[in-house]
């Protein structure tokens, strides 16, 4: 158990390290799209597959988001990674503030999204 909450730790670092190369100028215009889907999906309380089906609603957590988190370091020059990589140590130590203002961050997006899909469908009713 203690080497999974281990992993689980490196996972959440991993992802706001991640979150913080995002912030960076040095970083590409496409790996920057990249990651902010990664870490939002990561983030986000909604997932593709629900947790609750047995087996498959925790097959995006055990493969989709790690293969993402992969991707996204690939795309990332390598001084930049390590510099957000210790800085997310740093902070993740002292216990990060201002966790509840990417959540606020993440839940509008989500309601966004779903209020554009609303909207498009509502759209597509009418016209028909």
């Amino acid at each position: 158990m203690e080497k999974w909450r281990k992993r689980v730790k490196q996972l959440k670092r991993e992802t706001y390290a991640l979150y913080l190369a995002y912030k960076d100028t040095r970083v590409s215009w496409y790996a920057r799209i990249w990651v902010a889907l990664v870490v939002g999906y990561a983030l986000s309380p909604i997932d593709l597959i629900p947790d609750f089906i047995p087996v498959l609603g925790y097959l995006d957590d055990l493969i989709l988001i790690p293969i993402g988190i992969f991707i996204a370091i690939k795309l990332i020059p390598e001084p930049v990674l390590t510099e957000c990589r210790e800085k997310a140590a740093v902070e993740m130590g002292e216990g990060m503030e201002g966790g509840w203002k990417t959540a606020v961050i993440i839940i509008t997006i989500w309601v966004s999204l779903a209020l554009l899909v609303g909207y498009w469908v509502i759209r597509l009713a009418g016209n028909s």
